[in-house]
């Protein structure tokens, strides 16, 4: 099993951070199938072969995934996706 861990900082008001991981979230769901559910500040997500959690801190965002075996040589283009589309989002909040 891949682990994938990302954490970008921001300066974003509590609820703004969590409408970019909202946006993050929808946006995995739209190309991967990721479903997810909230749980306090944290956005659990996962379908067959990935799982993962997005933690919402006062000055940082934080993400890891955990790939099954059958995706592990999607690992670099899912960490690269992602980090990008985090950025993105961030540098636009």
């Amino acid at each position: 099993m891949a682990t994938i861990s990302i954490s970008r900082k921001h300066k974003l008001s509590h609820k703004k951070a969590k409408a970019v991981a909202e946006r993050i979230a929808r946006d995995l769901d739209k190309r991967y199938g990721l479903e997810y559910e909230w749980d306090g500040d944290h956005l659990d997500f996962e379908r067959p072969g990935i799982a993962g959690r997005m933690r919402i801190a006062k000055d940082s965002i934080a993400l890891d995934v955990s790939l099954g075996f059958l995706l592990i040589p999607l690992k670099t283009t899912f960490e690269r996706e992602i980090g990008a589309t985090l950025d993105q989002l961030l540098a636009d909040a």
